[in-house]
């Protein structure tokens, strides 16, 4: 399992300094069925926004 998980993405809740992600778990999925051929073509459903 990867150590760092690292997110770009600041408005999410889980956002951390340097670009790291604090969810204590992470859910990808395909927006394309159950395979997916690029990371376009994926979701984080881990994803919150910040209030």
């Amino acid at each position: 399992m990867a150590k760092d998980v690292l997110c770009e993405v600041n408005s999410c809740k889980h956002w951390a300094p340097g670009n790291n992600c604090a969810a204590s778990s992470i859910y990808v999925v395909s927006n394309r069925g159950k395979q997916a051929s690029n990371s376009e073509e994926t979701d984080c459903k881990t994803f919150e926004p910040k209030m």
